[in-house]
Protein backbone atom coordinates (compact mmCIF):
# COMPACT_ATOMS: atom_id res chain seq x y z
CA UNK A 1 0.00 0.00 0.00
CA UNK A 2 2.73 2.28 0.71
CA UNK A 3 4.60 1.54 -2.49
CA UNK A 4 0.99 2.33 -4.46
CA UNK A 5 0.63 5.88 -2.25
CA UNK A 6 3.74 7.18 -3.79
CA UNK A 7 2.25 10.82 -3.91
CA UNK A 8 2.11 10.83 0.01
CA UNK A 9 5.11 11.02 1.50
CA UNK A 10 7.10 12.45 -2.26
CA UNK A 11 8.69 15.70 -3.10
CA UNK A 12 6.91 17.41 -6.19
CA UNK A 13 8.72 19.51 -8.96
CA UNK A 14 6.95 22.09 -10.85
CA UNK A 15 8.40 23.40 -14.31
CA UNK A 16 7.03 24.52 -17.66
CA UNK A 17 9.19 22.81 -20.58
CA UNK A 18 9.52 25.79 -22.64
CA UNK A 19 11.45 28.31 -19.63
CA UNK A 20 13.81 24.85 -18.57
CA UNK A 21 16.42 23.99 -20.60
CA UNK A 22 16.92 24.01 -24.64
CA UNK A 23 18.44 21.76 -26.07
CA UNK A 24 18.53 22.94 -30.08
CA UNK A 25 19.37 26.37 -29.78
CA UNK A 26 15.88 28.04 -30.90
CA UNK A 27 14.99 29.76 -28.20
CA UNK A 28 12.58 27.40 -26.88
CA UNK A 29 12.73 24.57 -23.90
CA UNK A 30 12.39 20.99 -25.20
CA UNK A 31 12.01 17.30 -24.11
CA UNK A 32 15.44 16.77 -25.17
CA UNK A 33 16.77 19.73 -22.96
CA UNK A 34 14.66 18.31 -20.27
CA UNK A 35 16.02 14.99 -20.71
CA UNK A 36 19.17 16.03 -20.17
CA UNK A 37 18.33 17.64 -17.05
CA UNK A 38 16.76 15.06 -15.21
CA UNK A 39 20.14 14.17 -12.96
CA UNK A 40 19.97 17.10 -11.60
CA UNK A 41 16.39 16.93 -10.87
CA UNK A 42 16.77 13.33 -9.26
CA UNK A 43 19.91 14.56 -7.09
CA UNK A 44 18.00 17.14 -5.76
CA UNK A 45 15.40 14.23 -4.60
CA UNK A 46 12.10 15.33 -6.39
CA UNK A 47 10.22 12.30 -6.74
CA UNK A 48 7.82 13.10 -9.01
CA UNK A 49 7.58 15.97 -12.11
CA UNK A 50 4.58 18.10 -12.90
CA UNK A 51 4.67 19.72 -16.10
CA UNK A 52 2.96 22.61 -17.31
CA UNK A 53 1.02 22.34 -20.16
CA UNK A 54 3.19 21.33 -23.48
CA UNK A 55 0.52 20.52 -25.99
CA UNK A 56 0.11 22.51 -29.14
CA UNK A 57 -1.19 25.83 -28.22
CA UNK A 58 -1.59 29.67 -29.84
CA UNK A 59 0.45 30.72 -26.64
CA UNK A 60 -1.77 33.08 -25.94
CA UNK A 61 -1.90 32.01 -22.16
CA UNK A 62 1.23 30.23 -21.45
CA UNK A 63 0.33 27.11 -22.99
CA UNK A 64 -3.19 26.88 -21.26
CA UNK A 65 -4.97 27.55 -24.68
CA UNK A 66 -4.85 24.11 -25.81
CA UNK A 67 -5.37 23.41 -29.17
CA UNK A 68 -4.72 19.80 -29.19
CA UNK A 69 -4.44 17.70 -26.41
CA UNK A 70 -3.14 14.54 -28.25
CA UNK A 71 0.09 15.95 -29.71
CA UNK A 72 3.32 18.07 -28.38
CA UNK A 73 3.73 21.38 -29.85
CA UNK A 74 6.68 21.35 -32.49
CA UNK A 75 8.88 24.24 -30.52
CA UNK A 76 9.01 21.39 -27.44
CA UNK A 77 9.67 18.46 -29.98
CA UNK A 78 7.46 15.37 -30.61
CA UNK A 79 5.39 12.60 -29.11
CA UNK A 80 8.91 10.78 -29.34
CA UNK A 81 10.70 13.26 -27.49
CA UNK A 82 8.02 12.91 -24.76
CA UNK A 83 8.48 9.17 -24.79
CA UNK A 84 11.51 9.43 -24.18
CA UNK A 85 11.43 11.46 -21.57
CA UNK A 86 9.04 9.72 -19.34
CA UNK A 87 11.11 6.68 -19.86
CA UNK A 88 13.83 8.62 -18.81
CA UNK A 89 12.18 10.04 -15.06
CA UNK A 90 11.08 6.33 -14.74
CA UNK A 91 14.88 4.66 -15.11
CA UNK A 92 16.08 7.44 -12.62
CA UNK A 93 12.49 6.67 -10.22
CA UNK A 94 10.84 9.69 -10.91
CA UNK A 95 6.99 9.80 -12.01
CA UNK A 96 5.85 12.31 -14.01
CA UNK A 97 2.21 14.14 -13.87
CA UNK A 98 1.37 16.41 -16.55
CA UNK A 99 -1.59 19.29 -16.84
CA UNK A 100 -4.94 18.01 -17.51
CA UNK A 101 -6.62 21.57 -18.63
CA UNK A 102 -10.24 20.42 -19.41
CA UNK A 103 -12.52 23.40 -18.61
CA UNK A 104 -11.81 24.95 -21.66
CA UNK A 105 -9.57 25.06 -25.53
CA UNK A 106 -8.53 27.36 -27.31
CA UNK A 107 -10.53 29.19 -30.00
CA UNK A 108 -8.05 28.04 -32.17
CA UNK A 109 -9.30 24.32 -31.22
CA UNK A 110 -10.88 22.20 -34.43
CA UNK A 111 -13.12 21.33 -32.15
CA UNK A 112 -14.77 25.50 -31.54
CA UNK A 113 -13.59 26.29 -35.17
CA UNK A 114 -16.39 23.25 -36.27
CA UNK A 115 -18.49 24.29 -33.22
CA UNK A 116 -18.78 28.00 -34.84
CA UNK A 117 -19.45 27.20 -38.10
CA UNK A 118 -22.70 25.82 -38.01
CA UNK A 119 -25.94 24.98 -35.28
CA UNK A 120 -25.93 22.14 -36.98
CA UNK A 121 -22.53 21.14 -36.02
CA UNK A 122 -21.28 17.86 -34.04
CA UNK A 123 -19.12 19.92 -31.70
CA UNK A 124 -21.97 23.18 -31.30
CA UNK A 125 -23.21 21.23 -27.77
CA UNK A 126 -19.31 20.96 -26.70
CA UNK A 127 -19.63 24.72 -26.00
CA UNK A 128 -21.66 26.69 -24.34
CA UNK A 129 -24.21 29.28 -26.19
CA UNK A 130 -26.39 31.96 -26.09
CA UNK A 131 -28.69 33.44 -28.39
CA UNK A 132 -28.51 37.27 -26.75
CA UNK A 133 -25.39 38.47 -24.50
CA UNK A 134 -26.84 37.08 -20.94
CA UNK A 135 -27.78 39.70 -17.71
CA UNK A 136 -24.69 38.10 -15.39
CA UNK A 137 -21.78 38.32 -18.37
CA UNK A 138 -20.16 41.00 -16.04
CA UNK A 139 -19.93 38.72 -13.31
CA UNK A 140 -17.98 35.72 -12.58
CA UNK A 141 -14.33 37.05 -14.00
CA UNK A 142 -11.48 34.53 -13.22
CA UNK A 143 -9.22 37.61 -14.12
CA UNK A 144 -10.92 40.96 -13.01
CA UNK A 145 -9.18 44.04 -13.72
CA UNK A 146 -8.00 42.42 -17.09
CA UNK A 147 -11.24 40.74 -18.21
CA UNK A 148 -14.35 42.31 -19.10
CA UNK A 149 -16.76 39.76 -19.33
CA UNK A 150 -17.31 35.99 -19.32
CA UNK A 151 -19.59 35.64 -22.39
CA UNK A 152 -18.24 37.28 -26.18
CA UNK A 153 -19.95 37.30 -29.50
CA UNK A 154 -17.97 35.24 -32.28
CA UNK A 155 -19.15 36.82 -35.74
CA UNK A 156 -19.35 33.21 -37.33
CA UNK A 157 -21.69 31.47 -34.91
CA UNK A 158 -23.63 34.54 -34.90
CA UNK A 159 -24.58 33.27 -31.01
CA UNK A 160 -22.54 34.82 -27.58
CA UNK A 161 -20.03 31.66 -25.95
CA UNK A 162 -19.22 31.48 -22.59
CA UNK A 163 -15.72 31.49 -20.91
CA UNK A 164 -14.47 31.96 -17.58
CA UNK A 165 -11.13 32.67 -18.04
CA UNK A 166 -9.99 34.90 -21.42
CA UNK A 167 -12.07 35.39 -24.33
CA UNK A 168 -9.70 33.23 -26.41
CA UNK A 169 -10.87 30.05 -24.09
CA UNK A 170 -13.69 29.24 -24.67
CA UNK A 171 -15.57 26.86 -21.85
CA UNK A 172 -16.20 23.56 -22.75
CA UNK A 173 -19.60 22.14 -21.89
CA UNK A 174 -18.30 19.91 -19.09
CA UNK A 175 -21.93 18.22 -18.44
CA UNK A 176 -22.03 17.05 -22.20
CA UNK A 177 -21.49 13.44 -21.83
CA UNK A 178 -19.74 13.45 -25.15
CA UNK A 179 -17.06 15.61 -23.37
CA UNK A 180 -16.90 13.79 -20.57
CA UNK A 181 -16.10 10.92 -22.41
CA UNK A 182 -13.39 12.67 -24.68
CA UNK A 183 -11.86 13.55 -21.09
CA UNK A 184 -11.24 10.22 -20.19
CA UNK A 185 -9.76 9.19 -23.56
CA UNK A 186 -7.16 12.15 -23.32
CA UNK A 187 -6.61 10.80 -19.88
CA UNK A 188 -6.13 7.37 -21.12
CA UNK A 189 -3.57 8.39 -24.13
CA UNK A 190 -1.63 10.29 -21.62
CA UNK A 191 -1.52 7.25 -19.26
CA UNK A 192 -0.26 4.90 -22.31
CA UNK A 193 2.66 7.04 -22.72
CA UNK A 194 4.39 6.92 -19.22
CA UNK A 195 2.11 10.02 -17.47
CA UNK A 196 1.90 8.47 -13.85
CA UNK A 197 -1.32 11.60 -13.32
CA UNK A 198 -2.78 14.82 -13.87
CA UNK A 199 -3.03 18.35 -12.43
CA UNK A 200 -6.40 18.89 -13.22
CA UNK A 201 -6.45 22.56 -13.67
CA UNK A 202 -9.91 24.62 -12.47
CA UNK A 203 -11.69 21.72 -10.99
CA UNK A 204 -14.55 23.69 -9.30
CA UNK A 205 -15.25 25.51 -13.13
CA UNK A 206 -14.77 21.95 -14.89
CA UNK A 207 -17.53 20.58 -12.70
CA UNK A 208 -19.85 23.39 -12.48
CA UNK A 209 -22.95 23.61 -14.30
CA UNK A 210 -22.41 26.20 -17.27
CA UNK A 211 -25.42 28.02 -18.88
CA UNK A 212 -27.13 31.44 -19.72
CA UNK A 213 -29.67 30.76 -17.64
CA UNK A 214 -27.55 29.67 -14.84
CA UNK A 215 -27.35 32.14 -12.00
CA UNK A 216 -26.08 29.92 -9.28
CA UNK A 217 -23.84 26.97 -10.79
CA UNK A 218 -24.18 23.72 -8.84
CA UNK A 219 -20.58 21.16 -8.67
CA UNK A 220 -21.40 17.91 -10.31
CA UNK A 221 -19.45 15.80 -7.65
CA UNK A 222 -19.80 12.35 -9.27
CA UNK A 223 -18.14 13.62 -12.50
CA UNK A 224 -15.23 13.77 -10.14
CA UNK A 225 -15.86 9.59 -9.26
CA UNK A 226 -16.22 8.71 -12.90
CA UNK A 227 -12.13 11.10 -13.61
CA UNK A 228 -10.93 8.64 -10.54
CA UNK A 229 -12.73 5.51 -11.42
CA UNK A 230 -11.47 5.63 -15.23
CA UNK A 231 -7.67 6.29 -14.19
CA UNK A 232 -7.70 3.43 -11.70
CA UNK A 233 -8.98 0.96 -14.03
CA UNK A 234 -6.35 2.13 -16.70
CA UNK A 235 -3.47 2.59 -14.29
CA UNK A 236 -4.27 1.31 -10.31
CA UNK A 237 -1.32 3.62 -9.12
CA UNK A 238 -1.78 7.10 -10.98
CA UNK A 239 -3.27 9.79 -9.32
CA UNK A 240 -5.11 13.54 -10.34
CA UNK A 241 -3.72 16.26 -8.45
CA UNK A 242 -7.00 18.98 -7.76
CA UNK A 243 -6.53 22.74 -8.11
CA UNK A 244 -9.54 23.48 -6.40
CA UNK A 245 -9.58 27.07 -4.60
CA UNK A 246 -12.07 26.06 -2.26
CA UNK A 247 -13.17 26.27 1.29
CA UNK A 248 -12.40 23.98 4.02
CA UNK A 249 -16.36 22.85 4.43
CA UNK A 250 -16.83 21.41 0.87
CA UNK A 251 -12.73 19.50 0.32
CA UNK A 252 -14.86 16.32 1.48
CA UNK A 253 -16.86 16.78 -1.96
CA UNK A 254 -13.70 17.16 -3.59
CA UNK A 255 -12.11 13.95 -1.65
CA UNK A 256 -14.99 12.28 -1.50
CA UNK A 257 -16.22 10.65 2.04
CA UNK A 258 -15.28 6.83 0.93
CA UNK A 259 -11.94 8.67 -1.13
CA UNK A 260 -12.91 7.99 -4.28
CA UNK A 261 -12.68 10.95 -5.78
CA UNK A 262 -9.41 13.15 -5.89
CA UNK A 263 -6.22 11.81 -4.74
CA UNK A 264 -4.77 14.99 -3.94
CA UNK A 265 -5.48 18.76 -3.23
CA UNK A 266 -3.58 22.11 -3.19
CA UNK A 267 -4.11 23.17 0.05
CA UNK A 268 -4.56 27.17 -0.91
CA UNK A 269 -6.35 27.63 2.67
CA UNK A 270 -3.36 27.06 4.73
CA UNK A 271 -1.15 28.90 2.02
CA UNK A 272 -2.69 31.95 2.17
CA UNK A 273 -2.57 31.53 6.15
CA UNK A 274 0.85 30.61 5.74
CA UNK A 275 1.80 33.61 4.17
CA UNK A 276 0.08 35.87 6.20
CA UNK A 277 2.12 33.94 9.64
CA UNK A 278 5.34 34.94 7.43
CA UNK A 279 3.83 38.20 7.29
CA UNK A 280 2.20 39.13 10.62
CA UNK A 281 4.62 36.37 12.57
CA UNK A 282 0.97 35.09 14.32
CA UNK A 283 0.89 31.57 13.90
CA UNK A 284 -2.55 31.14 15.30
CA UNK A 285 -4.71 31.82 12.08
CA UNK A 286 -2.78 29.17 10.54
CA UNK A 287 -3.05 26.79 13.42
CA UNK A 288 -7.12 27.43 12.70
CA UNK A 289 -6.39 26.87 9.12
CA UNK A 290 -4.48 23.39 9.45
CA UNK A 291 -7.37 22.33 11.84
CA UNK A 292 -10.17 23.45 9.23
CA UNK A 293 -8.07 21.14 6.59
CA UNK A 294 -7.54 18.09 8.68
CA UNK A 295 -10.03 16.08 7.63
CA UNK A 296 -9.30 13.83 4.33
CA UNK A 297 -9.80 10.29 3.62
CA UNK A 298 -6.72 8.15 4.63
CA UNK A 299 -5.43 7.40 0.81
CA UNK A 300 -5.81 11.20 -0.23
CA UNK A 301 -3.20 13.77 0.07
CA UNK A 302 -2.93 17.55 0.68
CA UNK A 303 -0.61 19.30 -2.06
CA UNK A 304 1.66 22.19 -0.18
CA UNK A 305 3.27 24.67 -1.97
CA UNK A 306 4.87 28.34 -1.39
CA UNK A 307 4.53 29.24 -4.65
CA UNK A 308 3.42 28.52 -8.15
CA UNK A 309 3.08 29.49 -11.59
CA UNK A 310 0.25 31.88 -10.74
CA UNK A 311 -0.52 34.51 -8.36
CA UNK A 312 -0.72 34.27 -4.99
CA UNK A 313 -4.28 34.55 -4.33
CA UNK A 314 -5.31 35.92 -0.86
CA UNK A 315 -8.74 35.89 -1.47
CA UNK A 316 -9.62 33.74 1.68
CA UNK A 317 -8.16 35.88 3.87
CA UNK A 318 -9.86 38.90 5.77
CA UNK A 319 -9.32 42.48 4.64
CA UNK A 320 -7.25 43.84 6.89
CA UNK A 321 -5.04 40.26 6.66
CA UNK A 322 -4.46 40.65 2.75
CA UNK A 323 -3.62 44.37 3.40
CA UNK A 324 -0.98 43.19 6.29
CA UNK A 325 0.73 40.60 3.48
CA UNK A 326 0.32 43.06 0.93
CA UNK A 327 2.12 45.76 3.06
CA UNK A 328 5.21 42.98 3.60
CA UNK A 329 5.01 41.35 0.42
CA UNK A 330 4.03 43.24 -2.43
CA UNK A 331 3.22 47.03 -1.47
CA UNK A 332 3.83 48.51 -4.47
CA UNK A 333 0.70 48.05 -7.34
CA UNK A 334 2.80 46.70 -9.73
CA UNK A 335 3.45 43.56 -7.74
CA UNK A 336 -0.60 43.32 -6.96
CA UNK A 337 -2.51 41.41 -9.53
CA UNK A 338 -6.12 40.70 -10.11
CA UNK A 339 -7.21 42.80 -6.93
CA UNK A 340 -6.53 39.64 -4.79
CA UNK A 341 -2.74 38.53 -5.86
CA UNK A 342 0.32 38.94 -5.42
CA UNK A 343 2.55 38.27 -9.01
CA UNK A 344 5.77 37.76 -7.39
CA UNK A 345 8.25 34.89 -7.12
CA UNK A 346 9.38 33.74 -3.26
CA UNK A 347 13.04 35.05 -2.79
CA UNK A 348 11.99 38.50 -3.90
CA UNK A 349 8.99 38.42 -1.98
CA UNK A 350 11.23 38.00 1.39
CA UNK A 351 13.72 40.21 0.77
CA UNK A 352 16.11 37.71 -0.45
CA UNK A 353 16.56 37.33 3.23
CA UNK A 354 18.25 33.08 3.83
CA UNK A 355 16.51 33.14 7.00
CA UNK A 356 13.49 33.63 5.90
CA UNK A 357 13.52 31.42 2.99
CA UNK A 358 14.53 28.78 5.33
CA UNK A 359 11.77 29.04 7.36
CA UNK A 360 9.61 29.29 4.33
CA UNK A 361 10.39 25.96 2.96
CA UNK A 362 10.99 24.21 6.51
CA UNK A 363 7.28 24.91 7.27
CA UNK A 364 6.33 23.61 3.72
CA UNK A 365 8.07 20.66 4.39
CA UNK A 366 6.70 19.88 7.66
CA UNK A 367 3.11 21.31 7.59
CA UNK A 368 0.51 18.17 6.54
CA UNK A 369 0.75 16.84 2.88
CA UNK A 370 3.58 16.83 0.03
CA UNK A 371 5.78 19.48 -0.44
CA UNK A 372 5.44 21.07 -4.21
CA UNK A 373 8.88 23.25 -5.26
CA UNK A 374 8.45 25.20 -8.30
CA UNK A 375 11.51 25.25 -10.49
CA UNK A 376 14.12 27.93 -10.10
CA UNK A 377 12.70 28.66 -6.18
CA UNK A 378 15.40 25.88 -5.11
CA UNK A 379 18.09 28.41 -6.03
CA UNK A 380 16.08 31.21 -4.97
CA UNK A 381 15.05 32.86 -8.39
CA UNK A 382 13.85 36.54 -8.85
CA UNK A 383 11.46 37.84 -10.98
CA UNK A 384 10.66 40.29 -13.33
CA UNK A 385 7.83 42.73 -13.01
CA UNK A 386 8.46 44.53 -16.58
CA UNK A 387 7.03 41.50 -17.87
CA UNK A 388 2.63 41.36 -18.08
CA UNK A 389 0.89 39.59 -15.42
CA UNK A 390 2.07 36.11 -14.21
CA UNK A 391 4.79 36.36 -17.23
CA UNK A 392 7.00 38.16 -14.49
CA UNK A 393 7.41 34.83 -12.56
CA UNK A 394 7.68 32.76 -15.42
CA UNK A 395 11.28 33.22 -16.66
CA UNK A 396 13.97 30.85 -17.60
CA UNK A 397 15.45 28.68 -15.19
CA UNK A 398 19.03 29.92 -14.27
CA UNK A 399 21.89 27.29 -15.12
CA UNK A 400 25.29 29.13 -14.90
CA UNK A 401 27.02 32.38 -16.12
CA UNK A 402 26.93 31.61 -19.97
CA UNK A 403 24.70 33.65 -22.06
CA UNK A 404 20.92 33.65 -21.01
CA UNK A 405 21.98 31.70 -18.18
CA UNK A 406 22.86 28.25 -19.83
CA UNK A 407 19.09 28.49 -21.16
CA UNK A 408 20.00 28.53 -24.95
CA UNK A 409 22.61 29.09 -27.71
CA UNK A 410 19.76 31.13 -29.43
CA UNK A 411 19.79 35.05 -29.20
CA UNK A 412 16.42 34.94 -29.02
CA UNK A 413 14.96 33.27 -25.55
CA UNK A 414 11.48 32.27 -25.69
CA UNK A 415 11.53 35.18 -22.65
CA UNK A 416 14.09 37.01 -21.30
CA UNK A 417 16.44 35.94 -18.71
CA UNK A 418 16.77 37.91 -15.60
CA UNK A 419 20.18 39.94 -16.34
CA UNK A 420 20.16 42.53 -14.03
CA UNK A 421 20.72 43.37 -10.35
CA UNK A 422 20.89 40.78 -7.61
CA UNK A 423 18.70 37.82 -8.78
CA UNK A 424 20.62 38.16 -12.47
CA UNK A 425 21.57 34.35 -13.46
CA UNK A 426 25.62 35.76 -13.12
CA UNK A 427 24.33 35.93 -9.21
CA UNK A 428 21.97 33.77 -9.01
CA UNK A 429 22.14 29.95 -10.59
CA UNK A 430 22.19 26.19 -10.38
CA UNK A 431 26.51 26.00 -11.29
CA UNK A 432 27.43 28.71 -8.88
CA UNK A 433 25.43 26.96 -6.20
CA UNK A 434 26.71 23.59 -6.86
CA UNK A 435 30.05 24.58 -5.59
CA UNK A 436 29.23 26.11 -2.25
CA UNK A 437 28.33 24.26 0.52
CA UNK A 438 25.96 26.21 2.18
CA UNK A 439 24.21 27.50 -0.35
CA UNK A 440 20.50 27.80 -0.98
CA UNK A 441 20.41 24.97 -3.29
CA UNK A 442 22.87 22.69 -0.94
CA UNK A 443 20.57 23.15 1.93
CA UNK A 444 17.21 22.25 -0.14
CA UNK A 445 18.53 19.39 -1.59
CA UNK A 446 19.89 18.20 2.57
CA UNK A 447 16.18 19.09 3.22
CA UNK A 448 14.34 17.25 0.74
CA UNK A 449 16.14 14.30 1.87
CA UNK A 450 15.55 15.02 5.46
CA UNK A 451 11.94 15.32 4.75
CA UNK A 452 11.77 11.91 3.09
CA UNK A 453 12.68 10.47 6.13
CA UNK A 454 10.26 11.61 8.26
CA UNK A 455 6.98 9.56 6.82
CA UNK A 456 5.34 10.23 10.04
CA UNK A 457 4.33 14.11 8.19
CA UNK A 458 2.87 12.02 5.33
CA UNK A 459 1.07 9.33 6.90
CA UNK A 460 0.30 10.51 10.43
CA UNK A 461 -1.61 12.42 12.63
CA UNK A 462 -0.49 16.11 13.84
CA UNK A 463 -1.38 17.97 16.88
CA UNK A 464 -0.64 21.82 17.40
CA UNK A 465 1.05 21.91 21.01
CA UNK A 466 0.47 25.47 22.50
CA UNK A 467 3.53 27.31 22.77
CA UNK A 468 2.01 30.38 24.67
CA UNK A 469 3.88 32.36 21.78
CA UNK A 470 1.55 33.24 18.87
CA UNK A 471 4.95 33.96 16.83
CA UNK A 472 5.73 30.34 17.59
CA UNK A 473 4.39 26.84 15.79
CA UNK A 474 4.89 24.15 17.84
CA UNK A 475 3.75 20.37 15.62
CA UNK A 476 3.82 17.03 16.76
CA UNK A 477 3.20 14.08 14.17
CA UNK A 478 2.30 10.21 15.48
CA UNK A 479 2.88 7.60 13.04
CA UNK A 480 3.41 3.81 13.82
CA UNK A 481 4.66 4.36 17.51
CA UNK A 482 6.71 7.07 16.58
CA UNK A 483 6.51 10.91 16.69
CA UNK A 484 8.38 13.76 15.39
CA UNK A 485 7.93 17.29 16.58
CA UNK A 486 8.63 20.67 14.80
CA UNK A 487 9.35 24.25 16.19
CA UNK A 488 9.19 27.43 14.34
CA UNK A 489 9.92 31.05 14.98
CA UNK A 490 8.14 33.34 12.54
CA UNK A 491 9.22 36.73 14.48
CA UNK A 492 12.33 38.46 13.38
CA UNK A 493 13.19 38.32 17.52
CA UNK A 494 14.50 35.59 19.36
CA UNK A 495 11.89 33.80 20.95
CA UNK A 496 12.25 31.87 24.62
CA UNK A 497 9.61 29.02 24.49
CA UNK A 498 8.39 26.19 26.94
CA UNK A 499 5.72 23.29 26.24
CA UNK A 500 5.36 19.83 26.76
CA UNK A 501 5.47 17.02 24.11
CA UNK A 502 1.98 15.73 25.17
CA UNK A 503 2.98 12.06 25.18
CA UNK A 504 2.26 9.64 28.51
CA UNK A 505 5.44 8.89 30.22
CA UNK A 506 8.65 9.37 29.27
CA UNK A 507 8.12 9.08 25.95
CA UNK A 508 8.65 13.01 25.19
CA UNK A 509 11.65 13.48 27.39
CA UNK A 510 14.11 13.85 24.53
CA UNK A 511 13.97 15.50 21.52
CA UNK A 512 16.77 14.87 18.62
CA UNK A 513 17.76 17.57 16.35
CA UNK A 514 17.70 15.98 13.01
CA UNK A 515 19.51 18.95 11.69
CA UNK A 516 22.31 19.69 14.27
CA UNK A 517 23.41 19.01 17.12
CA UNK A 518 21.39 20.72 19.56
CA UNK A 519 19.22 18.38 21.43
CA UNK A 520 17.03 19.05 24.27
CA UNK A 521 15.64 16.92 27.24
CA UNK A 522 12.36 17.74 29.43
CA UNK A 523 13.00 19.09 32.84
CA UNK A 524 11.43 17.68 35.69
CA UNK A 525 7.95 18.93 35.14
CA UNK A 526 8.68 17.58 31.50
CA UNK A 527 8.82 20.64 29.72
CA UNK A 528 11.40 21.67 27.13
CA UNK A 529 12.77 25.02 26.91
CA UNK A 530 13.91 26.30 23.17
CA UNK A 531 16.19 29.40 22.91
CA UNK A 532 14.86 30.26 19.49
CA UNK A 533 16.96 32.63 17.35
CA UNK A 534 15.32 35.18 14.49
CA UNK A 535 13.48 32.88 12.16
CA UNK A 536 14.67 29.89 13.50
CA UNK A 537 13.01 25.94 12.72
CA UNK A 538 13.78 22.89 14.79
CA UNK A 539 13.23 19.71 13.25
CA UNK A 540 13.19 17.19 16.24
CA UNK A 541 12.84 13.18 16.71
CA UNK A 542 10.77 12.23 20.00
CA UNK A 543 13.05 9.79 21.39
CA UNK A 544 16.07 7.83 20.39
CA UNK A 545 17.21 7.52 17.30
CA UNK A 546 16.44 3.37 17.42
CA UNK A 547 13.07 4.87 16.21
CA UNK A 548 13.50 2.22 13.20
CA UNK A 549 12.96 -0.65 16.08
CA UNK A 550 10.25 0.87 17.46
CA UNK A 551 7.88 1.36 14.25
CA UNK A 552 5.02 -1.07 14.44
CA UNK A 553 3.64 -2.67 12.07
CA UNK A 554 0.47 -0.72 13.06
CA UNK A 555 -0.97 2.53 13.92
CA UNK A 556 -2.93 3.39 17.22
CA UNK A 557 -3.82 6.71 18.16
CA UNK A 558 -4.14 8.88 20.76
CA UNK A 559 -6.34 6.50 23.31
CA UNK A 560 -4.75 3.56 22.20
CA UNK A 561 -6.82 1.99 19.61
CA UNK A 562 -5.73 0.30 16.76
CA UNK A 563 -6.53 1.42 12.83
CA UNK A 564 -6.09 -0.76 9.66
CA UNK A 565 -2.25 -1.17 8.39
CA UNK A 566 -3.03 1.07 5.95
Amino acid sequence: MIDDLWYKNGVFYCLSVGTYMDANGDGVGDFKGLLRRLDYLQGLGVTAIWLMPFQPSPGKDDGYDIADYYGVDPRYGSLGDFVEFTHGCRQRGMRVIIDLVVNHTSNAHPWFRDARSSPDSQYRDWYVWADKKPANAGKGMVFPGVQKSTWTRDKEAGAWYFHRFYDFQPDLNTSNPHVQAEILKIMGFWIQLGVSGFRMDAVPFVIATKGAKVRNPVEQYDMLRSFREFLQWRQGNAIILAEANVLPETDMEYFGDDGDRMHMMFNFHVNQHLFYALASADSRPLARALQATKPRPATAQWGLFLRNHDELDLGRLSKAQREVVFKNFGPDKNMQLYDRGIRRRLAPMLGGDRRRLELAYSLMCTLPGTPVIRYGDEIGMGDNLDLPERNCARTPMQWSTEPHAGFTESDRPCAPVIDKGPYGYEHINVAKQRRDPNSMLNWTERIIRMRKEVPEIGWGDFKVIAARDPAVLVMRYDWRNNSVLFVHNLDEKPREVSFAVGLPGDAGKLLVNLLSEDHSKANERGKHTLMLEAYAYRWYRVGGLDYLLKRSDIDTDAAGKTSHPA
